[in-house]
């Protein structure tokens, strides 16, 4: 299982945030560059359709290649009341020929993305990490090179923590403390949730670049 909140933020914004999240989570930036391929099922491999995510990690002298399948969302009560999506989630390390095996089973090439920016991974009773990415999409099949914003101006915010069925109400709580830090640049919601921009980030920004990040929080 995992944890998860996304929200946008102006791209003109994005190095007070990176300044920020700095601060907060004490460790370097790793660079991000994925390339990500959504396959979904044809009918002839059931009744109920199936998606899966092929990511390939273009940051690394070698690309490495990850499968990944997001499950549903946790529901009831208790789901509703808390700002965080709990939903299942498997990935596995896969060979470069992940692709191709996946065509061979029936799989269809639904979208594909381009996702460039920087992460942060740290412990904060949990594991969490923080992605900021520019989303690309790309005019030809595969063309990496030639990608553009889907969104230009904007950039994707995700945060996420992994969880089990006997610990996400701390991780939840860590989460969402976290996310509060963010609050003066951003609004972080369960995905689907439009937030928009928040209306006095370019406040926040300027006071984080004026002070090079120095503010404790």
């Amino acid at each position: 299982m995992e944890c998860v909140v996304q929200g946008i933020i102006e791209t003109k914004h994005v190095e007070a945030l990176e300044i920020l999240l700095q601060g907060l989570c004490g460790v370097h930036r790793e660079s991000l560059e994925v390339h990500e391929l959504c396959l979904k099922s044809v009918p002839n491999l059931g009744l109920v359709s199936s998606e899966v995510r092929l990511l390939c990690d273009l940051a690394k002298p070698e690309p490495t290649w990850t499968v990944r399948h997001i499950g549903g969302a946790m529901r009831g009560a208790g789901a509703e009341q808390i700002s965080v999506l709990v939903r299942t989630m498997a990935e596995s390390k896969v060979s470069k020929n992940a692709l191709r095996l996946f065509y061979a089973l029936g799989y269809k090439l639904d979208h594909e993305l381009l996702r460039v920016g920087f992460s942060f991974q740290f412990q904060r009773g949990t594991q969490i990490t923080v992605a900021v990415s520019c989303v690309n999409k790309m005019p030809k099949l595969h063309a990496t090179d030639d990608a553009v914003p889907v969104t230009p101006g904007i950039q994707l915010v995700e945060v996420t923590a992994p969880a089990s069925s006997e610990n996400y109400t701390e991780v939840v709580a860590a989460v969402s403390s976290f996310c509060e830090y963010l609050a003066p640049l951003l609004h972080l919601s369960k995905p689907g949730v439009s937030t928009g921009v928040v209306p006095t980030a370019a406040a926040a920004a300027a006071s984080l670049m004026s002070d090079g990040g120095g503010t404790t929080l």
